[in-house]
C-alpha cells in the first residue's frame, strides 16, 4: 500500500470546482421536450429533399426563491421544419439550469444570467436537438453557436413592458 495521499474522486463536472467562482452552476436539466411528425409515416415515403428549418430560441431568467441570488436559466429552442409546404416535424427543448450568483453586483445580475448561463447550458441543449431529431429519423439538426450577447442586446432595445429577467 501506498503512502501517497489518494486524491478525492472527480464530481459530475470532471474535477473542476465550479463553486468557487461567482457563477455556481448547481443543476441542469431537461425540464420539456416534444417531438412531432404530424405527418408520418407518410413524409418519410414522400420526403425528397432535406426539410428547411425554422429556429427560435429564447432564453429566460426567473428568481427561485426572494431574497436569494439563485435563479432557473431557461433556454427554449423550437424547431419546425417544412419539406414540400408539408410540416416535416416540430421539436420544442425547454432545457434549464439552476445558478446560484456570489457576490455579484447588481449591475452584471442581467448579463451573467442572460448571457453566460445560457452559454454554459446551449452545448447540452444542442446535443439534445439533434439527438431527438437524428432519433425521430430525420438528420440531426446541429445549431451553430448562438451569440448571447447579441441576443441579449436584441432583447434591449425591445420595448419597455418586454420582460428581459425576473432578478
Amino acid at each position: 500500500m501506498s503512502d501517497q495521499p489518494i486524491p478525492p474522486a472527480p464530481g459530475a463536472n470532471g474535477g473542476a470546482n465550479i463553486a468557487t467562482g461567482p457563477v455556481v452552476l448547481n443543476l441542469q436539466f431537461t425540464k420539456d421536450l416534444s417531438f412531432e411528425v404530424p405527418g408520418a409515416p407518410q413524409i418519410f415515403l414522400t420526403l425528397r429533399e432535406a426539410p428547411q428549418i425554422d429556429i427560435a430560441l429564447d432564453v429566460q431568467a426567473r428568481r427561485l426563491q426572494e431574497g436569494q441570488d439563485t435563479f432557473e436559466i431557461s433556454l427554449n429552442i423550437r424547431a419546425d421544419a417544412k419539406a414540400a409546404g408539408q410540416t416535416a416535424f416540430i421539436a420544442e427543448l425547454v432545457y434549464c439550469g439552476i445558478f446560484t450568483l456570489n457576490g455579484v453586483p447588481a449591475e452584471m445580475m442581467e448579463p451573467i444570467l442572460l448571457v453566460e448561463c445560457p452559454r454554459l447550458l446551449f452545448p447540452f441543449a444542442r446535443n439534445i436537438l439533434a439527438d431527438v431529431t437524428r432519433d425521430g429519423g430525420f438528420p440531426p439538426v446541429l445549431l451553430a453557436p448562438i451569440d448571447f450577447v447579441q441576443l441579449w442586446q436584441q432583447r434591449r432595445g425591445q420595448p419597455s413592458g418586454a420582460p428581459v429577467a425576473n432578478a
